[in-house]
């Protein structure tokens, strides 16, 4: 299932996250890990989630990919918000460093993505993941192609 081609193709990528927001649409692994996009403007959103310890680790801390996840939708869905209608994008390379570990204690987190630059062919992003407090727990880099 192509969750931005249901909600409309023809729409910018702007207008496609408005509208998921609106209508609390999520992909599949969004739906699993529980990530809702809360904010989205032109080059920049935010997604928010709160750990629990269905996401733990066996060292009983949450898991790296959550935070890579969440971290991975922040980069795209920046990019996501400059498409015009018939682009589309694809990540080319992610890189995640990890400041502090997460626990089901460590209550709703928040990821923050933004366009770097953003050119014919490519883009480039970053994104952090904070408490509300604002505490770092992990950051990124991203590549990605702009498709026509």
């Amino acid at each position: 299932m192509n969750l931005l081609h249901e909600i409309g193709p023809h729409l910018t990528g702007l207008e496609q996250l408005k509208a998921m927001l609106e209508a609390d649409r999520r992909p599949g692994i969004g739906e699993t890990l529980d990530i809702r996009l809360t904010e989205a403007e032109d080059g920049r959103v935010v997604f928010e989630a709160t750990p629990d310890i269905h996401l733990y680790n066996p060292l009983g801390t949450v898991h790296g990919g959550f935070a890579a996840t969440m971290l991975d939708f922040a980069c795209g869905y920046a990019v996501l918000s400059k498409m015009v209608p018939g682009q589309s994008f694809s990540t080319l390379e992610i890189k995640v460093a990890y400041h502090k570990a997460m626990t089901r204690d460590t209550g709703l987190v928040r990821a923050e993505g933004k366009i770097v630059t953003f050119g014919r062919r490519a883009a480039y992003t970053e994104a952090k993941l904070t408490d509300l407090s604002g505490k770092l727990y992990a950051s990124a880099t991203s590549s990605l192609i702009v498709l026509s």
